[in-house]
C-alpha cells in the first residue's frame, strides 16, 4: 500500500486515542455533509439506493455494526428517502459475484464492496463502472476501476500488533522464536497486516513457523498451529503473532489443548468480545481496536455525496491516496487505530459503547473485572 505522508501519518496515528478518533468522526467537514441545511445535487436527490457487498459472517463487525450504522446513517443524510439493498456472501467469492450482478441488473445509484477476494471482484466492478455505478471499497482494496476506498491503516495495524508483541516478549528477542499466523492470501489487507508486522519482526526475532490461514478459517488456523507446535515444541514458543481474533483463539486453543500451563504473547485484532474476555483474563495479550462505527459512517457519507454530486465533501472525506494493483492514487479515508490491552478497555470497547460492561464481565470473568477496575 503506498499512502501519502504515510510515515508522518502513522507516527500521529498511533499516539491517537480510540475516543478523539471517534470524535473526529462527529465533527468537521465530515458533519458538515449530514447537516439538515444540505441540499441534494439537481442530478440525483435524497430517493437513491446504496447497494452493500458484505463479506462474511464469521466475524461479528459486520452484522453488528458495518451494517446496521451504514442503513441509519444513509437514512439520516437523506431524511429518510435513501435506503440500502444489503448482501452478505459469506465468504463466497463467486456467491458475492452473483450479489454484484443482481445490484447491477437492479439499478443500485452506488455500490460499497468489501470483497471476499479482491481479485476476483475485479470483473464486476468493471460491469458497475460500465453500467455507470460508482464502486467504493470498503474495508478491503478491491481490484478495478473503484472510485474510492475507505479502510484502516492496515500496515499500521500490523505495526502496532508487532510492536506489543515485541514489548510483551520482553529483553533478548533475537534469540526467542515466534509463530507468524497470517489471514487469508485473497485479502489484501492480510498481505497490508503481514507488511506492517515484518517491517518492525525483522532481524528482531526469530520466526520460527510462518503460516496464511485460508479463508481467516479458525479451524484452519488451528491446525497449523498444532503443526507449528509439533515442529517447535511447546517450550520453546515465545509468541505467536496472530493477524486477528478469531485466529488468536485458535492459537490459544491449540496451546492449551498441548498442556500449556502459561500462555505466550498472543496478538490479535478486530477487539472481539471473546478476545476482550481473553485479554482479560491473561489468556491474549493484546488486540487491535478499530472503529467500526467511525469507518461505516464515513462510508455512508463517502457514497452519498458520490451519488449527489458533492464534490468538495468528497474530496474532504478521501484525502489519503493509495494504489492497489490496478489502479494508482485512489482517493481514500484510512481510519486510525489502536492497541487494545488490559489497561485500556475501558477507554476503548467501553468508553465508545461497543460493549457493555455486563457484557464483558460475566461470571468466569468478574474477578478479573474486579482487578483490573471494570464494573
Amino acid at each position: 500500500m503506498n499512502t501519502r505522508n504515510t510515515r508522518l501519518r502513522r507516527t500521529a496515528i498511533a499516539l491517537v486515542s480510540s475516543a478523539t478518533a471517534v470524535f473526529l468522526a462527529g465533527c468537521g467537514v465530515v458533519d458538515g455533509i449530514g447537516g439538515s441545511d444540505s441540499k441534494a445535487s439537481p442530478t440525483k436527490g435524497d430517493d437513491l439506493t446504496v447497494g452493500l457487498l458484505l463479506p462474511e459472517k464469521a466475524n461479528t463487525r459486520y452484522e453488528k455494526f458495518d451494517y446496521p450504522i451504514i442503513k441509519q446513517q444513509v437514512e439520516s443524510l437523506t431524511h429518510g428517502k435513501g435506503q440500502v439493498v444489503y448482501k452478505n456472501a459469506e465468504q463466497s467469492a463467486s456467491k458475492q459475484s452473483a450479489q454484484l450482478q443482481q445490484m447491477v441488473d437492479d439499478k443500485v445509484d452506488v455500490l460499497l464492496v468489501d470483497a471476499v477476494d479482491s481479485k476476483a471482484i475485479a470483473s464486476g466492478v468493471r460491469k458497475a463502472k460500465a453500467a455507470g455505478i460508482p464502486v467504493i471499497a470498503y474495508d478491503r482494496l478491491a481490484q478495478g476501476p473503484i472510485d474510492a476506498y475507505i479502510s484502516f491503516d492496515n500496515e499500521l495495524v500490523g505495526e502496532v500488533q508487532a510492536k506489543e508483541l515485541l514489548k510483551a516478549m520482553g529483553s533478548n528477542t533475537e534469540t526467542k522464536q515466534i509463530v507468524m499466523m497470517n489471514g487469508a492470501v485473497t485479502d489484501p489487507n492480510a498481505a497490508q497486516f503481514k507488511a506492517g508486522a515484518m517491517s518492525v519482526l525483522d532481524g528482531k526475532v526469530e520466526i520460527a513457523r510462518k503460516y496464511d490461514t485460508k479463508d481467516w478459517d479458525p479451524v484452519n488456523a488451528k491446525a497449523n498451529m498444532e503443526e507449528a507446535i509439533q515442529a517447535i515444541g511447546l517450550s520453546h514458543i515465545a509468541g505467536v503473532y496472530s493477524a486477528n481474533d478469531g485466529i488468536a483463539g485458535a492459537v490459544i486453543d491449540a496451546m492449551k489443548t498441548m498442556g500449556v500451563s502459561n500462555v505466550p504473547p498472543v496478538t490479535g485484532q478486530d477487539a472481539e468480545l471473546d478476545a476482550v474476555r481473553r485479554i482479560l483474563g491473561g489468556d491474549q495479550y493484546m488486540s487491535v481496536y478499530k472503529s467500526y462505527p467511525q469507518e461505516a459512517t464515513a462510508a455512508a457519507e463517502m457514497a452519498v455525496a458520490k451519488v449527489q454530486g458533492r464534490g468538495i465533501e468528497f474530496d474532504a472525506l478521501t484525502r489519503d491516496r493509495v494504489d492497489s494493483p490496478t489502479n494508482q492514487k485512489i482517493p481514500s479515508q484510512l481510519v486510525p487505530v489502536v492497541a487494545l490491552t488490559k489497561a485500556n478497555i475501558k477507554e476503548t470497547v467501553l468508553q465508545d459503547k461497543i460493549y457493555k460492561v455486563t457484557e464483558i464481565c460475566t461470571a468466569k470473568y468478574k474477578a478479573a473485572c474486579a482487578a483490573a477496575h471494570i464494573n
